[in-house]
Parts: C-alpha cells; sequence; structure tokens
C-alpha cells in the first residue's frame, strides 16, 4: 500500500513538472521562432540548393565534348559558334532529406548566470533557423519519430506545433530508424548520454550511409565549473543528486573527466564520419549555424570544431563520485552564490 501510494505521489509530481514545461515551452515558443527567423536572415542571403550537374531541367553551362560520349548529347548551336564541339550540361537540384533532432530532455532545461538562454531553448532556435535556411534552399526538413520531411514554407511553424502537441516522454538521443543513404541527420543535444547509448545512436543512423552532424551544446558553466563552497548537484533526469563539501577541489578532476568524455564522442563521431561541433549558449547562434550549414552536403566529417575559447574547460556530464552525472546545480539550503538549473 505505501509502495503504491508512494508511486502514485511520483506520478502526479511528474505530471505536474511535465505539464509545467509545456507550458513554459508554449510560452517561450513565439520568441524562439522570432529569433530563430532573425538568425536564418543573417546567413541566408547567397545560399542556394547544393546544384551540380545532372539531369535535371535547368541549363547549367556548356562543357567540350569528350571522345566516347552519345553524339545526341552535342549542342549543335552553340558548337557551330567555333571549332570545338560541346555539350550542353543540365543542372540537378540535390533535394535531400535533412533529418533535425532538437534534444527536448529535461537536461536541457539548464541555464547558468553566465548565459541569457537555456540549452533548450538555443537548440530550439538553432533547429527551427537551419530548418528554414534549408527550405530556403530546396531542401526537406523532417524531425525524426516526430515529424515527416517537408518542404514547407513554413517549417518553423511545422515544426514547433509537432513538438508542442508530442505526447511522448522527452529523449535525448533520436528515436531508432534508417535514414536514406543521400540524406543528414543533425543531432542537436548536450550529449550527456552515456557513450554507449550515444555510440549505438551514430552506427544505427550511419549504417544506410547516411551522413551525420553532431552538436555538443552546453551552458558556459558547464564548461568552467565555477561552483565553490557546499553545492548539491542534481541529475535533472531522475539519477538523484550528490553534495560537494568543497565543489572547487573538484573542478580539476571534473574537467579532466569531460575532456576524456568529449573525446570519447569526437572519435566515435570521426569513425563514423560524422562532424563533431561543440556550441556555447553564451557565443552566436548566428556563427556555429553558418559553419553548420557549411559542413552539410560539403563532404566535411569527422571533423571538430567549438566555438568556445581553445584553453576553456571541457564541458560537464562526467561520472562523479558513484556514477551520478552532474549536469545542474541547486544552492543547498545554507545558500551558496551558483545557478539554480531550470526545473
Amino acid at each position: 500500500m505505501a509502495a503504491e501510494a508512494k508511486q502514485n505521489d511520483n506520478e502526479k509530481r511528474a505530471v505536474t513538472h511535465a505539464t509545467g514545461r509545456g507550458h513554459a515551452l508554449a510560452d517561450t515558443m513565439p520568441r524562439l521562432m522570432l529569433e530563430a527567423r532573425r538568425v536564418a536572415a543573417t546567413i541566408i542571403h547567397g545560399l542556394h540548393g547544393r546544384r551540380r550537374a545532372g539531369t535535371g531541367e535547368n541549363f547549367w553551362q556548356f562543357r567540350r565534348f569528350v571522345s566516347g560520349e552519345a553524339s545526341h548529347r552535342i549542342d549543335w548551336r552553340r558548337s557551330a559558334r567555333d571549332e570545338h564541339l560541346y555539350v550542353r550540361e543540365r543542372e540537378w537540384e540535390a533535394t535531400h532529406t535533412i533529418w533535425i533532432w532538437p534534444d527536448r530532455s529535461p537536461s536541457m532545461d539548464f541555464v547558468s548566470s553566465l548565459a541569457q538562454d537555456s540549452k533548450l531553448e538555443r537548440a530550439l532556435v538553432l533547429a527551427f533557423a537551419l530548418a528554414d535556411v534549408l527550405v530556403q534552399g530546396g531542401e526537406r526538413v523532417g524531425v525524426p519519430g516526430l515529424m515527416r520531411p517537408s518542404a514547407n514554407r513554413n517549417i518553423i511553424e511545422r515544426m514547433a506545433e509537432a513538438m508542442l502537441h508530442d505526447p511522448t516522454p522527452r529523449q535525448s538521443l533520436p528515436p531508432d530508424f534508417a535514414p536514406s543513404p543521400l540524406s543528414e541527420v543533425v543531432v542537436l543535444s548536450d550529449l550527456w548520454s552515456p557513450l554507449a547509448d550515444t555510440a549505438r545512436m551514430i552506427g544505427q543512423l550511419s549504417a544506410t550511409g547516411a551522413h551525420g552532424h553532431l552538436m555538443q551544446i552546453v551552458d558556459p558553466a558547464e564548461e568552467s565549473f565555477p561552483y565553490s563552497g557546499r553545492v548539491e548537484f542534481v541529475e535533472p533526469e531522475g539519477l538523484g543528486s550528490i553534495t560537494a563539501g568543497r565543489a572547487e577541489t573538484w573542478r580539476d578532476d571534473y574537467q579532466a573527466l569531460l575532456a576524456r568524455h568529449r573525446a570519447s564522442l569526437r572519435a566515435e563521431a570521426a569513425r563514423r564520419g560524422f562532424s563533431f561541433i561543440v556550441h556555447r549558449t553564451d557565443r552566436s547562434a548566428s556563427d556555429i549555424l553558418l559553419g553548420l550549414h557549411a559542413r552539410m552536403g560539403a563532404g566535411i566529417s569527422g571533423a571538430d570544431t567549438s566555438d568556445a575559447d581553445a584553453s576553456g574547460a571541457h564541458a560537464s556530464g562526467a561520472e562523479i563520485a558513484g556514477g551520478g552525472t552532474v549536469l545542474s546545480a541547486v544552492p543547498p539550503t545554507t545558500g551558496a552564490d551558483t545557478p539554480r538549473a531550470a526545473s
């Protein structure tokens, strides 16, 4: 009886928490959509679909006829202008499907006093802006398990509506699915899931020949670990909490563990032909989005890019003190000068 009552209480708290998060996200969605359009507008000028020679309908260029080609391909009108034979090449608009996964799990709610946006808000802005840029360039964009690929000009509204009406639990990593060989997958997450889960996800996505890009979104406090004194660190996805008597003494070990975590992510991404990018929420969304877009379709894979300071510490998510994942900090009852994680 007591166990059943406790389970019911936990369920009520979970429902209340999820409802609060849903209302909060709904309230901020218009602002995030507006910000996404602003970011997209700063980079969209001059960006077009990825074109190359193929079997499309639009003229692309003339080139010299090569011995052995079929004679019906010769453009006799152009060839009559001089002594060479020319072939009229047509344009192939390389319309791909781009799958974008913004992590909306509880750990993404974290925001410190060092940043204005939470990781969730930044992930959504980047997802919306990237989708808008891609659709403007003639691509199709989908959200795994949530929205079928679409080239609709109102792609931002479609994505936002799908997310606001999504009844499923918020998972850190995309659901299992099989992208086509010509598609690309963009994962926007803090990537604090166990490395084995992330490696399995990358392996499953790359098995069909699809290309991918991992963007690790971190709060600056997760990089610098600015905590001192007595601090309680709470894992926001149900794995408990741990209290540090003198948090500053954890900093070196924490950063060393995080360096290994990030190195493992980088190595796994490179092994599967995925690119790996780090983005801090106190840095420009436009700059990192421009860099990501340049990588897409350009055959750039396995590379590591970061908009964080080269001398900065690495991000949070290390397994410290018995396997608890340090993702957010809340002041203890005695009070501590540390940011409170979003609840």
